[in-house]
């Protein structure tokens, strides 16, 4: 419809032209001795307006010729960006598909392009570190340049710390991340390099805030972290090793959630026991057993040798009647009262035992107990019961 509009605009141009054209009759003298010459004003009109665009004409093509250099250095620039650009996402194609080699060829591309090349040497710092070459990987580190401030500042110290902790230099891990708290902040992937960096180390106190950090912005699973807490109580309870007042005063400062989890229970109570304090070990073990039935924990509750046995008899056997059948609890008691010299309640529960589930520990109770008693040739066939269960 516009361009019918446009014709229909031309054509009544064109006859307005025409017409005004047939009844102009002037006309232009122009005399230069000894020549002269007359042109109608119609004509003399044409020669200028075909003289003006024909100037038009040869001045834009002398500009389009004298700026031609600079449009082909735009358009090679240009080509060239296209290039880094392509070769900068080339890079970190290859590099999450695990190949390297080709990651680094296109990573050096990208550089040398132009195309962002802090970017550029952080994925070349990478793909060589990933390959083994870990002189280049720590030339195109340099090339990074990393002040603070810099917008790669953040992912440099990153790809810093992510290296030295797979080369297992935590100190020097532990550097970057403790630079990237001061300048940036914590994000939630340096809380894990932090954590990988602190079990490195073997500090596990520091290791144990960042797993409660992590789990709380649920970066990490309850499963996940559960594994990772017993495993640092573990090593904080073996590193306190014989220091009674050190075991009882940590402990405590469990969150009773974590202190009552059967696995980490177990391993302070046995903790306790191995120095001695089975009334702080029968209390953690309690304690345990309240919120989860464990039969570990009765076994453990069984072995400590000194403490109010008779107490403990008390204790366990308020546990009876909700858990007849469970063997490690009337082997427990079986040996509570044995070394409470209550012969028959001993035998009674360590035969009761068997009869639930016969296990070479409760054999080995219960010649022991027959022994005391001097029946000897009792006592042998269940030792030998033991050896055949072995």
């Amino acid at each position: 419809m516009r361009v019918l509009l446009w014709l229909i605009a031309l054509a009544f141009l064109a006859v307005g032209l025409s017409l005004a054209a047939r009844y102009n009759e002037g006309y232009a003298l122009f005399v230069l001795p000894p020549w002269r010459v007359e042109l109608s004003l119609n004509l003399l009109l044409l020669l200028a307006l075909g003289g003006f665009l024909a100037l038009y004409l040869l001045l834009r093509a002398a500009t389009m010729v004298l700026g031609l250099p600079a449009r082909v250095a735009a358009f090679r620039a240009n080509r060239a960006r296209v290039r880094g650009a392509a070769a900068i996402q080339d890079a970190w194609r290859l590099l999450l598909e695990g190949r390297f080699g080709h990651a680094l060829k296109s990573a050096e591309l990208a550089y040398e392009a132009g195309q962002s090349p802090g970017m550029a040497a952080l994925i070349a710092q990478l793909a060589a570190h990933n390959m083994g070459d870990l002189a280049r990987s720590e030339q195109w580190r340099e090339r990074v340049g990393s002040r603070p401030g810099d917008a790669l500042r953040t992912a440099r110290l990153m790809v810093d710390a992510t290296i030295a902790i797979e080369a297992r230099n935590f100190d020097q891990a532990r550097q970057a991340l403790d630079t990237l708290g001061r300048e940036k902040g914590r994000h939630i992937a340096a809380l894990r390099l932090s954590l990988k960096t602190q079990q490195g180390l073997g500090n596990w106190r520091e290791a144990l805030v960042l797993i409660r950090q992590l789990e709380k912005h649920h970066a990490m699973t309850p499963a996940q972290a559960e594994v990772l807490r017993l495993r640092a109580h573990r090593e904080n309870l073996r590193t306190l090793g014989d220091d009674r007042d050190g075991l009882v005063q940590y402990l405590a400062r469990i969150p009773d959630t974590e202190r009552r989890e059967p696995r980490l229970a177990l391993e302070g109570a046995r903790r306790l026991i191995a120095i001695g304090d089975c009334v702080e070990a029968a209390r953690l073990i309690e304690d345990a057993l309240e919120e989860q039935w464990d039969s570990a924990l009765v076994s453990a509750y069984g072995e400590c040798e000194g403490g109010d046995v008779l107490r403990r008899i008390s204790h366990a056997e308020k546990w009876l009647p909700a858990h007849p059948r469970d063997e490690r609890l009337l082997l427990t008691l079986g040996r509570l009262c044995r070394r409470q010299q209550l012969w028959g309640k001993a035998q009674s529960y360590l035969e009761a035992s068997l009869s639930v589930q016969p296990m070479r520990e409760t054999h080995v109770e219960l010649a022991r107990l027959l022994g005391y008693l001097e029946r000897s040739e009792e006592a042998n066939r269940h030792y030998r019961a033991a050896a055949e269960m072995n």
